[in-house]
């Protein structure tokens, strides 16, 4: 008999998942009776590639962007004794804490916490010995990690506790992201939150990060935009729903070689988040205008790496978006061998991150019938307000040549 899956939302059972194919790699979703009591018509509620429809839908790509990449996914699919490309499967095993608000279980599950999510908090030396061995143990996976977390990078998921840190068990929500310093590149988690407190300057996340040493390495923690305090099923921390651009568009992220999350390996673009925010946000030009923000915000800090991936969306009523707060702002034009050209280009001119102007923010934003004079004042008010913040979030730590890199950005956007 075929192996059924429950997607949940807010205590929900909105959808049914079978394996469309037999590796697993294809999933095929059809909405419950009950999810059609949530949202109107043909709008989004899990996703904005998955819009309400009584037919079966193939949610391949949504699924599969709930998993990490490379090392992290292989040790997930070691764990569960699966292969990597068997999502049906990953998501079977780890669905149950994942990047939004949708809880994966078995289909005969009648209630959503069949088995108890608890915690464990990590005793003195635990955590460190976690994140030393990130590079064999990613996510810090153990036989009760009901969990998932996209990306490439060494992370792991946290529950805050009183006097410090616990590990989530058996699905438990996580509160906050633990990200280790990248040994490639020294120095980028503490970039990376200089630009996040400049982003929080900006108005432009939500998220306030820190850094701390654990095992003689920096690592950066930040609370999940997507949980907050307020408890879910089982006590937990509540679960606010988002997608990311890849999930919204129904990217393949396996195309390419691995790269579909990039624009130019056939990954969505900025045109494509304004079309989502255009249709389906409650206030399209104020989200249209947040999205000149962002990019010039992106332009501002040099981050060559703001692919589909790392630009979401909230759902915060079923059936409407908005921008989510900014996350893994990194400025990777302080590494020479990280990548120069825009992940999503920025305009119809070919030019390296650091060659961006305010002009080619204007004619994107053309592109998303922004007005000039509403374009032009976003992008010059968000340059000021970096610049102008720059002094106060800079610390000690920060990669000294951040500061002239942001001011020489701020500078370019004031070209419009």
């Amino acid at each position: 008999m075929t192996r059924t899956l429950a997607a949940w939302l807010h205590g929900t059972r909105v959808a049914e998942l079978k394996a469309a194919s037999a590796d697993g790699r294809g999933i095929t979703l059809r909405y419950t009776p009950a999810a059609f009591d949530l949202v109107p018509g043909r709008a989004p509620l899990l996703s904005c590639s998955l819009p309400l429809d009584p037919r079966p839908l193939d949610a391949t790509h949504f699924f599969a962007g709930l998993l990490p990449e490379g090392e992290a996914l292989r040790s997930m699919a070691d764990l569960a004794e699966v292969a990597a490309i068997d999502t049906f499967s990953l998501l079977a095993r780890f669905g149950r804490d994942v990047a939004g608000a949708v809880v994966i279980t078995d289909a005969d599950v009648d209630d959503l916490e069949p088995r108890s999510p608890h915690i464990e908090p990590y005793q003195p030396g635990e955590l460190d010995d976690a994140i030393a061995n990130l590079p064999t143990r990613p996510l810090d996976l153990h036989d009760d990690s009901e969990l998932s977390l996209p990306g490439l990078q060494n992370k792991l998921l946290l529950v805050a506790v009183d006097g410090g840190w616990a590990r989530p068990r058996n699905g438990h929500a996580s509160t906050h992201i633990l990200k280790a310093d990248d040994l490639r590149h020294p120095g980028l988690v503490d970039a990376e939150a200089t630009c996040l407190r400049l982003a929080r300057a900006a108005g432009l996340t939500s998220v306030d990060a820190t850094v701390e040493t654990f095992a003689d390495q920096r690592c950066l923690i930040v609370p999940r935009f997507d949980r907050t305090s307020g408890p879910d099923q089982g006590g937990a921390p509540a679960r606010i729903h988002q997608e990311d651009l890849c999930q919204a568009t129904a990217s393949d992220l396996r195309a390419n070689g691995g790269r579909g999350k990039y624009a130019s390996a056939g990954g969505p673009d900025l045109e494509d988040a304004a079309e989502l925010l255009d249709s389906y946000a409650t206030d399209p030009t104020a989200q249209l205008t947040r999205l000149v923000q962002v990019v010039a915000f992106t332009v501002a800090i040099g981050n060559a790496d703001a692919h589909g991936k790392n630009l979401a969306f909230l759902h915060p009523t079923p059936g409407q978006i908005e921008l989510a707060p900014l996350y893994d702002t990194v400025p990777t034009v302080l590494w020479p061998n990280l990548r120069t050209a825009p992940a999503m280009p920025v305009g119809p001119r070919v030019c390296n991150i650091d060659e961006i102007t305010g002009r080619d923010i204007m004619a994107a934003a053309k592109l998303w019938r922004v007005g000039p004079d509403r374009a032009r004042a976003a992008i010059v008010d968000c340059a000021d307000t970096v610049a102008a913040a720059l002094g106060s979030c800079i610390t000690p730590d920060t990669p000294d040549a951040l500061a002239a890199s942001v001011l020489a950005a701020c500078e370019r956007l004031h070209d419009t």
